[in-house]
């Protein structure tokens, strides 16, 4: 099985219980790195929301590299101005991954993991590509 669906079967799975996933995910980030929360404003289920949509759509798009390069980078350039740091990427990977592996329980394997470390790592340097740029502009 590919990353491309070993990413989908698992959040195909973790996705069994609504939105629980995306709000996980920010229990699990504002308990391991309590220092972010004040960057996220936004009501929770929104914000959960639109993570949701964008690590859809990053799938959805994983063979169109122009489409990743553009909307990732246009995104780190983003969360530059929200205050957000090179050094949080990472955390908000971690904290994903270890969301999904909680919510597939049992299902979830050592490819999953694998693949959703390699996905992230690729995405998020699309995103700190974009962030770098925005930064050089300023």
């Amino acid at each position: 099985m590919g990353d491309r669906e070993l990413l989908l079967e698992s959040v195909e799975w973790a996705s069994e219980n609504e939105d629980v996933i995306t709000l996980r995910f920010y229990e699990i980030l504002f308990e391991r790195y309590p220092s972010v929360r004040p960057l996220f404003s936004r009501e929770r289920t929104a914000q959960a929301k639109m993570l949701q949509d964008a690590v859809m759509a990053a799938i959805d798009h994983m063979d169109d590299a122009e489409w990743l390069t553009e909307t990732l980078g246009a995104l780190g350039a983003q969360h530059v101005d929200y205050g957000v740091e090179d050094e949080m990427y990472p955390w908000v990977g971690e904290c994903l991954v270890a969301a999904l592996a909680e919510q597939c329980g049992d299902r979830w394997t050592d490819a999953h993991q694998d693949a959703w470390v390699r996905t992230y790592g690729a995405l998020q340097s699309l995103a700190l590509a974009g962030a770098a740029r925005r930064r050089a502009s300023t």
